[in-house]
């Protein structure tokens, strides 16, 4: 079972943070603990054929390789962020539900760790190197609360989309 805590080892900023986005991500891994490899590809929303366990999941994974490595650190996009288009906006959701939801959760929690040691190393007045859509260039700080928003919002997702699967409620 994932251990989960909303409480940082200490009150200063980069602890709440961090804390919080860590308490986002086990939240979202504990919301697919014991579903069946069916159930976690399978989209019961019918307005929303991409929106599975697996494809949530998947987006989660590369929306922080986007906001981390893309936006803060200024590299190149891969993946398949690379392949989006306006007719295909979100290409990681769709390929997910072909890969097992265990190494999905795998590369997202290997993912974490990397970042958890660029948010260590950093200041979070630190600029990102590639400006947001209205020009602007927002911090280190702002990246780790857009993730939490990010993350949150879709952890709602997930517990919609599981008890929707198999009647799992709750984590």
């Amino acid at each position: 079972m994932t251990q989960r805590t909303d409480t940082p080892p200490t009150w200063d900023e980069r602890a709440q943070l961090t804390t919080f986005l860590d308490y986002a991500r086990d939240t979202a891994r504990a919301k697919c603990e014991g579903v069946s490899a069916e159930d976690a590809r399978r989209a019961p929303l019918p307005g929303s054929p991409l929106m599975t366990l697996c494809g949530l999941i998947s987006h989660l994974r590369w929306v922080e390789y986007y906001w981390f490595q893309v936006m803060f650190l200024g590299e190149e996009i891969e993946g398949p962020l690379a392949e989006a288009t306006d007719d295909d906006p979100d290409p990681e959701m769709r390929t997910a539900v072909d890969v097992p939801l265990a190494r999905l959760l795998a590369e997202y929690e290997e993912q974490s760790e990397r970042y958890r040691r660029l948010v260590a190393e950093c200041e979070l007045d630190v600029e990102a190197r590639r400006p947001i859509g209205d020009g602007r260039y927002v911090d280190l700080r702002w990246v780790i609360l857009h993730l939490i928003e990010e993350t949150s919002r879709h952890n709602g997702h997930l517990d919609v989309v599981r008890e929707l699967v198999d009647g799992r409620t709750g984590a």
